[in-house]
């Protein structure tokens, strides 16, 4: 893990970060509807193919790695892993798990099984220790399908990294479709980059087919 300084006076985005982070703070979210039927028909656990399939996207495209460190500085992570939510029936509470990144998509998944062997169901907000700080938020709400979804955090307008949130899915017209929610912080995410990245994790999971 390396985290690259951003020199905030030369950086080409100097004038649209100060805008939405200082003058006119600005998150916003997107809700679409993802195509997720080849993931669907394959033999492959849903949740670990979802978790790489975004890493994967958010790990091609600086916007969504940009946030500041432990010690306040602006900059760029050069690659990120995700931490996500595990449901515990028996109690109605969630966990904080994490998975250590590689775009082996094989050897991702055995990590992510074995994490949740080893912690899915232990007790705690965040029961697998040492989280390092080049993480993004992912979760999902399996009960219900959503038309659009947004996350109203108090200090929200100082996190700068992209938050995925993903519903039920259900099939129409034949294809299995995945409520689907993105929330960025207008500072270092335009809407074209939220398009492109939408765009670009539709592309890996049309072309899914037991693995990347």
């Amino acid at each position: 893990m390396n985290f690259e300084r951003i020199d905030r006076e030369t950086w080409a985005r100097k004038d649209y970060f100060n805008h939405y982070f200082k003058s006119v703070p600005c998150t916003y979210s997107v809700c679409v509807k993802l195509d997720i039927t080849r993931v669907r028909e394959s033999r492959q656990r849903f949740y670990p193919v979802m978790l790489y399939a975004i890493t994967r996207i958010v790990n091609r495209h600086p916007e969504f790695r940009t946030t500041f460190d432990a010690d306040g500085n602006l900059g760029t992570y050069d690659s990120m892993l995700p931490c996500y939510t595990v449901f515990h029936q028996e109690t109605e509470q969630f966990s904080n798990l994490w998975t250590a990144w590689t775009d082996d998509f094989a050897a991702f998944c055995r990590a992510y099984e074995e994490d949740l062997a080893a912690y899915g169901q232990a007790p705690g907000m965040s029961p697998k220790p040492g989280l390092p700080e080049n993480n993004f938020p992912v979760s999902m709400i399996p009960w219900i399908s959503f038309e659009g979804f947004n996350l109203n955090i108090q200090t929200g307008y100082d996190y700068l990294l992209p938050i995925f949130t993903m519903g039920k899915f259900y099939c129409e017209n034949g294809r299995w479709l995945l409520p689907f929610s993105i929330q960025v912080h207008h500072a270092v995410c335009d809407g074209f980059h939220t398009s492109r990245f939408l765009r670009e994790l539709q592309e890996l999971l049309d072309q899914f087919d037991n693995g990347f």
